[in-house]
């Protein structure tokens, strides 16, 4: 289609709120699907480099037409063709209307209404349409089922991931031609954790990593559909050799207290990081480099190592106990640590104890001072990572279990020394850890492999700080940890 309209007669973000307000919030979340606020896409179109010859710009998943919209806005008069794919046919409507307002007299518009996974994946095998030179994406925020006919056509194209916005942003990569930019707004869960770590390489392998923007606040980015993520926006450049990276942030969509730093790509993705984790700095200090200050110890030189909490209680219900009786162990759940620190039992629906016997015995350990962490913290937690100290005279048994919803550091499944469990709690609660956890974990569950890779200090170093911990033993203070 081409368009004749001006396309300053429409109030793109008024048909956005009304649609966001008309289609109910199980419509949106079966589909992924969350509007674009047109502030947040003009500042996507901002970041594309001048462009001086006709351009193809894919826009996958194109919702109500924002990101075109802008993109056209940005680039009004320049030759523009531009292909976009939207499967919902309640908002076709809408989005022929905001393409009518986008062109230019020179302009072109073809939508596709079908599956972008598929169409992308044979248009990549077939090659049998040109590439393009521009890419703009709000994709669809769904998980991919590992059974799924999504899931085997990504592996045809060599792309390995578990989210539909990651799927959206690998194939939106292969379909753009060499020097090609593309700019998204995804949750930035991929810049960390093992699932991901197929896709960054997938990434990294194919383009440079330009931009970074950061949305402090995890609420208010797209806060019309209420959604509660951690949002990033990516600007990537097809082919280009990695260079300095712009690292930008602000609280929400109106971006009224911007803020930028150029870093150097070594403090984005660390050189000797085999997972290539992606971190965001933050402008006000170095965490980084105050944690590459700490010797570089591992759990395993210190001869521990973190697990997720081994008692899955529904596998096990018939043998969880309310009250104790006969032969059974504490049964240790995140709700044991409210309030002014660790109370056990607690009056709760969750069981406190498990019977010790030859089906329960595996999965429980000796009993020790354990160190843990919640592994799903509070929405908007003032730290990430908030560590408990659950002494020998606490547990008060000679076997202990702790249930899936907790990371437990341990010692061969045993507990640890007290000064050693005081100095390592106090490490993990110290401002420096939260910081530079931070900068590569962008939601707020808090994972063992994460915690595994931290930098720790060394045993003595923790040990030294335990022992004076231990005569001033103190909870993480922290009034969202409830």
């Amino acid at each position: 289609m081409t368009a004749n309209s001006d396309q300053n007669s429409l109030d793109v973000d008024a048909l956005r709120r009304e649609l966001s307000g008309s289609r109910d919030s199980a419509h949106k979340s079966q589909l992924g699907q969350f509007l674009t606020p047109q502030s947040v896409a003009e500042f996507m179109a901002s970041m594309f480099s001048p462009v001086t010859s006709p351009v193809r710009l894919l826009d996958p998943g194109c919702g109500h037409g924002a990101l075109s919209y802008a993109f056209a806005s940005r680039f009004k008069g320049t030759p523009l063709e531009i292909e976009g794919w939207e499967i919902d046919a309640t908002i076709h409507k809408d989005l022929s209307t905001v393409i009518e307002a986008v062109m230019a007299d020179s302009a072109t518009f073809q939508l596709h209404t079908t599956d972008f996974i598929k169409d992308g994946v044979l248009r990549h095998l077939t090659k049998n349409a040109p590439l393009f030179t521009h890419a703009i994406l709000n994709p669809p925020y769904m998980k991919i089922s590992t059974s799924s006919e999504t899931r085997r056509m990504l592996k045809d194209v060599g792309v390995s991931c578990v989210n539909l916005y990651v799927a959206f942003l690998a194939i939106s990569i292969l379909l753009t031609k060499k020097g090609g930019e593309i700019v998204s707004i995804t949750p930035r869960s991929f810049f960390n954790g093992s699932y991901y770590h197929p896709f960054r390489s997938f990434l990294l392998n194919l383009c440079s990593i330009d931009r970074i923007h950061l949305f402090d606040s995890r609420k208010k980015a797209f806060r019309d559909d209420n959604v509660l993520q951690e949002n990033v926006i990516l600007k990537l450049t097809r082919g280009r050799k990695q260079s300095d990276v712009i690292v930008s942030r602000s609280l929400d969509h109106t971006f009224t207290d911007y803020s930028e730093t150029i870093h150097p790509f070594t403090e984005v993705v660390f050189p000797d990081d085999h997972q290539i984790y992606i971190h965001v700095p933050h402008s006000k200090g170095d965490s980084e480099k105050q944690c590459s200050t700490l010797p570089d110890s591992k759990l395993a030189d210190l001869d521990l190592d973190i697990c997720t909490g081994p008692v899955v209680d529904f596998r096990l219900r018939e043998f969880c106990l309310d009250e104790q009786s006969g032969s059974c162990a504490p049964l240790i759940y995140p709700l044991h640590f409210r309030g002014e620190g660790f109370s056990h039992p607690r009056t709760s629906k969750k069981p406190n104890w498990i019977v010790i016997n030859d089906s329960t015995k595996k999965w429980l350990m000796k009993s020790g001072a354990f160190v843990v962490t919640k592994r799903f913290t509070s929405k908007e937690e003032k730290r990430r990572v908030v560590a408990h100290v659950i002494t020998q005279d606490q547990i008060n048994n000679s076997l202990v279990g702790f249930e899936n919803h907790l990371n437990v550091y341990h010692r061969r499944k045993e507990g640890l020394p007290l000064a050693l469990a005081y100095g390592l709690a106090n490490y993990l609660n110290s401002p420096e850890v939260d910081e530079y956890f931070r900068s590569f974990s962008g939601h707020t569950q808090v994972n063992a492999t994460d915690l595994r890779r931290l930098p720790y200090p060394s045993l003595n170093e923790l040990l030294k700080l335990g022992r004076v911990a231990a005569t001033q033993p103190s909870e993480p203070t922290n009034k969202d940890s409830t």
